[in-house]
């Protein structure tokens, strides 16, 4: 059982890292923010496996010349077999080294075994170190629950994948024969009239144009080069289309749509989706990486989280005239200004309610424990994927909903989010003061104190405490984890 808790371990997080490697390497390469992932998560399995690989056969090597070699052996046969048995199942090379001069293989480089060798000495000397010390140093069910669940996601996440690769790859075959098509169809049109018609079909479908273009970014293919790089080029004309959102111009009023560029309702309607998506977010994030399942909310009445929201608008109104720039540049800009967000609403939240919703006081990186670099890092990623693809399509979606009930809908929902926004500053003020056994004194308090009880306020605001409690919580979790150890 230990050595499948650490296995599980080891893939997640060199997955992760693996997936990270890449990104870096890439974006640094293209310049430009390039996913490397054949998922949909930031993980790479691939690299998993072979880190559990060396981690389960090479492990207890101590001599290093033995360990460097049998790791260049190990990972070179896995990568070679790995590879065939892709080609064999998608008829495409991953890597294809056939015109390299410099090869064992169509499938592996000479200068791989080498480097293959050097991580498994770093990895066994240096990576895999802390691995036992991590294990031990959580919950018994927490240690075996979170890697299990988040390699769970990742075998879905895989299959899914691959299901979907398969079904583009079979419709790409069929395209080789016009006489099955036209059986297939049963239209009395031309060759030509219907292959194009069955192009458009398939390479309309965003679900598999993105998904080949995002699992295949080197893909060397025998048969259809011509229609990989026409998919690739429909994906660029979406990248023109979302561009065209930030340059649209309509100069008469009567025909502008709801919500027309960055006026107040398209800013509102954004606070209000980030908001909603926000606690979305936070509940996976309390399923797959704290591995319970939790009610994360901002607000006391519905599933709203402000911070997210705010940040969707803060990122929008920061970041609207960098649509042209370069990727790195949007990334930085975006991970500067989520973070300064973040900074100052855990600022705000305790001078004005005493509270604190996080704190990240025993995180590397952080700044007064209110933020932290791995944040940023995550504003990020999440600011750049916002002004490229996710505010291009809000925008354009809600300037879909016609004026008029667009307007009102607007008015209604914000009465509601201000008054709900009050409720929730007076609910947190009074659950402070029934702490002191200060009795409400305005209608709004008794209000709030029949309605948004302790056992209420405690249920949807989890981790809401002061800056003793998380400190209390957190020695609570050392102490744990030393008795756990011993």
């Amino acid at each position: 059982m230990k050595l499948l808790t650490e296995a599980l371990w080891v893939f997640v997080l060199f997955s992760f890292i693996g997936w990270l490697a890449e990104f870096v390497y890439k974006s640094i390469k293209e310049r430009r923010i390039t996913n490397p992932g054949f998922l949909t998560l930031p993980f790479v399995p691939s690299i998993g496996i072979g880190f559990v690989l060396l981690y389960v056969f090479v492990l207890s090597f101590e001599n290093i010349v033995m360990l460097f070699f049998t790791s260049a052996l190990l990972l070179t046969l896995y990568k070679y077999f790995s590879a065939r048995l892709f080609e064999r199942f998608y008829g495409f090379k991953w890597k294809d080294y056939s015109d390299n001069k410099y090869k064992l293989n169509a499938y592996v480089g000479i200068w791989e075994p080498f480097v293959y060798g050097l991580i498994g000495v770093l990895s066994v000397k240096f990576a895999f170190v802390p691995i036992p010390t991590l294990a031990g140093a959580m919950p018994f069910l927490a240690v075996i629950l979170i890697p299990a669940i988040i390699t769970a996601v990742i075998i879905i996440d895989t299959v899914i994948s691959c299901i979907m690769v398969a079904k583009l790859q079979k419709h790409l075959k069929e395209m080789e024969d016009i006489s099955k098509l036209a059986e297939k169809e049963d239209k009395d049109i031309s060759n030509d009239e219907l292959k194009k018609e069955y192009e458009r079909k398939i390479f309309e479908s965003a679900r598999f144009r993105l998904r080949l273009v995002k699992a295949f970014p080197d893909l060397e293919s025998y048969t259809y080069e011509k229609q990989l790089e026409d998919i690739k080029k429909r994906h660029n004309l979406i990248m023109e289309r979302n561009k065209e959102t930030y340059e649209r111009k309509i100069e008469n009023k009567e025909d502008r749509p709801f919500a027309y560029g960055l006026s107040f309702s398209k800013l509102f309607w954004l606070f209000v989706i980030g908001s909603f998506f926000g606690t979305l977010l936070e509940t996976l994030w309390a399923v797959f990486i704290d591995g319970r399942v939790e009610m994360r909310v901002g607000m006391v009445i519905g599933p709203f989280i402000p911070v997210y929201g705010g940040g969707a608008v803060a990122i929008t109104l920061c970041l609207y005239k960098l649509y042209k720039k370069n990727d790195v540049i949007v990334y930085v800009a975006s991970a500067i200004i989520g973070a300064t967000f973040e900074y100052y609403c855990s600022y705000f939240q305790e001078m004005f309610l005493g509270t604190i919703s996080w704190d990240y006081s025993d995180t590397p990186f952080n700044i007064d424990g209110r933020t932290n670099l791995t944040f940023a890092l995550i504003w990020g990623f999440l600011g750049l994927v916002w002004l490229r693809y996710i505010y291009p399509f809000l925008s354009r979606l809600i300037e879909k909903i016609p004026k008029k009930p667009g307007k009102i809908i607007t008015i209604i929902l914000v009465i509601f989010m201000a008054i709900n926004g009050v409720l929730s500053v007076v609910a947190v003020d009074r659950k402070n003061k029934r702490a002191e056994n200060i009795p409400p004194k305005t209608v709004i308090g008794q209000f709030c104190d029949t309605v948004f009880t302790d056992e209420y306020m405690d249920f949807i605001f989890p981790h809401m405490g002061t800056k003793e409690t998380f400190a209390a919580g957190r020695e609570q979790e050392a102490k744990q984890a030393a008795e756990n150890s011993k």
